[in-house]
C-alpha cells in the first residue's frame, strides 16, 4: 500500500517518524558535530607555555594564540605522571591504575595494553559517523609477531637480549585500527625505545635492518637511547617535522567531507620534547636558552602549523581543538641549566615528571572552538585527562554505557563558561611506582612518604622512610607542597582516604553500576618500590 492511499493524519505522522528516524541517524547528528583535534605534547611542562606562566622564557606563540581564542584551564592534570598510563586514561576515559600496568610504562614491542572490546574515544566517535586519525606517538601496545621461541616484556621496556626478538616484516594487530582509529601512522612508543621506524596501520614503512641509537639531547654528551632495530634512514631529529606534515594531511584530505558533514577527529600525541631532545638544524640555538628550550620552540611551531591548516581549509570555526601534555616535564631537560635562564618548567609547582608532587601530573591544558568557548577565558575547574570521553560524549549527545568512561566527567559545562559549581567530586593521582593521591577541592592527600617518582625524597630511601606515612596539602595555601599537615588534619586524611578506597571498590568514581578492575589494585606502593633511574620513560 502507498502512503497516497492512507489517512491524511497517518501520512502525515509516517512522514514525521521517517524525519525523527533520519535525524536521529549518526550520519544526520555527525553533521552538526565539530571536527576535533586533541594535540598531546610528550613532556611538555606547564612553566613552559608562555600564557601560562609570565615567567617562563621560552617563545610559545601558537601556544598563546590558542590561549588567546579559547580557554586555558589552570588546574588540569594528567591520570598519571608516566607517558603510557596516562594515554590510556585519555582514550579510555578509565583511570589507568585500573589496568593491568600498575606501574612504570610499556615498551616499543609491548603488547596491547587497552582491554579486547573496551570502548575508545575513536570508537564512539567513529560510530557517530567521525573519520578517525591517530598521527604520532601511541605508547599503549601492539601485538607484533614474535619469532620463534622468543619472547618480550609484556607491562614493562622490553631488555637488551629481547630488542630483536619480534618479525617485524609480519602485519601488527591490536594497534590503534583495533580500537577505532581509520587510520594511524607514526611511531610505536617513546621516541628512545626500539623500533626506530615509522608504521602505518598495520606495517612498517621500512624494515629495521640496521640497529641504531641517538643521543638523549643534539650536539651534548649524554647517554644515548636504547640501542635495536632501525630503518636505515631513520633519525630521531625527523620525526617531528614528519608527524607535523601528515598532521596537516590528514586536515587536507578530510577537509571536503567534513564541509559535507562528516567530520574527523585527529588524536595527535607529538613525540616532542620527550627525549631524545633533537630539535632540527633551523631550531638548533634558536631559544638562545638550551636545546630543550629549541625543541619547545619547534614543538610550537609544529602546534602553528595544524592551525595554520585548519585556517587554509577554512575549518577553524567549526573545530575543537585541545592542547595539552600527557605528564610533568622530565629532568632531562636540564632544570639547573634552564634556571639559569630564569625558567622553570614546573612553573611553581613541586616535582617532575614521575612524581605525586603537582609538577609530576599538573599540566598544560587550553581549548578553543569559535562561537562556543569564549575567546581568552580562563577556567579553574580541576579536571582530568580522562575527561576526555565523557566530554565528545556529551557534544555529540551520546550516553556511555555503564562499562565505559568509568572515571570520565564531562567539561563541556566549563567548555561552554556555564559551570557554576565544582565538575569532579574529586580527582585521583598516580606516579611512576603507582603511589596514589586523592585530591578534592584545595586538599591533597598523598598514599607516600616520598615523591612516588624522581624527585627527593625518592621511595625507599633513608630520608623517605624517616617521613610520616602520608601527605596533605592545602593547595590553595600552598602551592608548592612544602608543609604537611596530616598530624593536625587526621580526620581529613581518614575521609580522603575512605573515599579513595570507594573509588576503588567501585571501579569507577562517577555514577553507575559499579565495575571491576582489572588486578586487584594495591593503595600503598612505598614499601616494595625500588627507585628507577629517571634517565627515559
Amino acid at each position: 500500500m502507498t502512503l497516497r492511499l492512507l489517512p491524511r493524519g497517518i501520512r502525515l505522522a509516517v512522514a514525521s517518524c521517517t524525519v525523527a528516524l533520519i535525524a536521529a541517524s549518526p550520519a544526520a547528528r555527525a553533521a552538526s558535530n565539530p571536527n576535533i583535534i586533541y594535540i598531546l605534547c610528550d613532556d611538555l611542562g606547564y612553566g613552559d607555555v608562555k600564557c601560562l606562566n609570565a615567567d617562563g622564557k621560552i617563545a610559545t606563540p601558537n601556544m598563546d594564540r590558542l590561549g588567546k581564542e579559547g580557554m586555558r584551564f589552570t588546574d588540569a592534570h594528567s591520570s598519571s605522571a608516566v607517558c603510557s598510563p596516562t594515554r590510556y586514561g585519555v582514550l579510555t576515559g578509565r583511570y589507568n591504575w585500573r589496568s593491568r600496568l600498575q606501574s612504570g610504562v610499556l615498551g616499543g614491542l609491548s603488547p596491547r595494553l587497552i582491554e579486547p572490546g573496551r570502548m575508545t574515544v575513536a570508537s564512539l566517535l567513529k560510530d557517530h559517523g567521525y573519520a578517525t586519525g591517530c598521527i604520532g606517538k601511541w605508547h599503549l601496545g601492539m601485538d607484533w609477531v614474535k619469532l620463534p621461541g622468543k619472547d618480550v616484556s609484556e607491562l614493562n621496556i622490553e631488555s637488551v637480549e629481547q630488542v630483536h626478538n619480534v618479525d617485524f616484516a609480519q602485519p601488527i594487530k591490536n594497534g590503534p585500527n583495533s580500537v577505532g582509529f581509520d587510520f594511524y601512522y607514526g611511531i610505536s612508543a617513546s621516541l628512545d625505545m626500539v623500533p626506530y621506524t615509522f608504521i602505518q596501520n598495520d606495517h612498517v614503512t621500512v624494515l629495521p635492518t640496521t640497529d641504531k641509537s641517538f643521543p638523549l639531547t643534539e650536539g651534548r654528551k649524554s647517554n644515548p637511547s636504547r640501542l635495536g632495530p632501525a630503518a636505515p634512514e631513520f633519525e630521531a631529529r625527523d620525526v617531528l617535522p614528519t608527524l607535523t606534515r601528515k598532521a596537516v594531511e590528514f586536515v587536507g584530505q578530510h577537509a571536503a567531507e567534513a564541509k559535507s558533514g562528516k567530520p574527523f577527529f585527529l588524536y595527535l600525541p607529538l613525540n616532542a620534547p620527550h627525549t631524545p631532545i633533537v630539535p632540527s638544524a633551523e631550531w638548533q640555538g634558536k631559544s638562545g636558552i638550551s636545546p630543550y628550550a629549541d625543541y619547545v620552540m619547534e614543538t610550537d611551531w609544529a602546534i602553528g602549523e595544524v592551525l595554520r591548516a585548519l585556517d587554509q581549509q577554512g575549518l577553524a570555526e567549526n573545530t575543537l581543538v585541545m592542547f595539552t601534555s600527557d605528564n610533568g616535564c622530565s629532568p632531562q631537560a636540564n632544570f639547573a641549566e634552564l634556571a639559569e635562564k630564569g625558567h622553570n618548567p614546573s612553573y611553581v609547582f613541586r616535582g617532575t615528571k614521575a612524581d605525586i608532587f603537582d609538577g609530576g601530573h599538573h599540566i598544560p591544558f587550553i581549548a578553543r572552538w569559535p562561537g562556543k568557548i569564549k575567546a581568552g577565558t580562563t577556567s579553574d575547574q580541576i579536571t582530568c585527562l580522562t575527561d576526555f570521553m565523557a566530554t565528545c560524549a556529551e557534544i555529540i549527545g551520546a550516553k556511555l554505557p555503564d562499562d565505559a568512561g568509568e572515571d570520565s566527567v564531562s567539561m563541556l559545562p566549563a567548555l561552554l563558561g556555564k559551570a557554576d559549581k565544582p565538575l569532579r567530586e574529586a580527582i585521583v593521582h598516580h606516579s611512576i611506582n603507582g603511589s596514589f593521591a586523592i585530591r578534592q577541592g584545595n586538599w591533597k592527600l598523598e598514599l607516600c612518604s616520598s615523591s612516588g617518582g624522581w624527585s627527593a625524597p625518592r621511595p625507599n630511601t633513608v630520608a623517605a622512610k624517616g617521613l610520616p606515612a602520608v601527605q596533605l596539602y592545602d593547595m590553595t595555601a600552598d602551592i608548592g607542597e612544602k608543609t604537611n599537615t596530616q598530624a593536625d588534619h587526621t580526620e581529613l586524611v581518614d575521609r580522603l582516604t575512605h573515599l579513595l578506597e570507594k573509588y576503588v571498590a567501585d571501579g569507577r568514581s562517577t555514577p553507575g553500576a559499579p565495575q571491576k578492575n582489572d588486578v586487584p589494585i594495591e593503595l600503598w606502593k612505598d614499601r616494595t618500590f625500588k627507585a628507577k633511574s629517571g634517565s627515559a620513560d
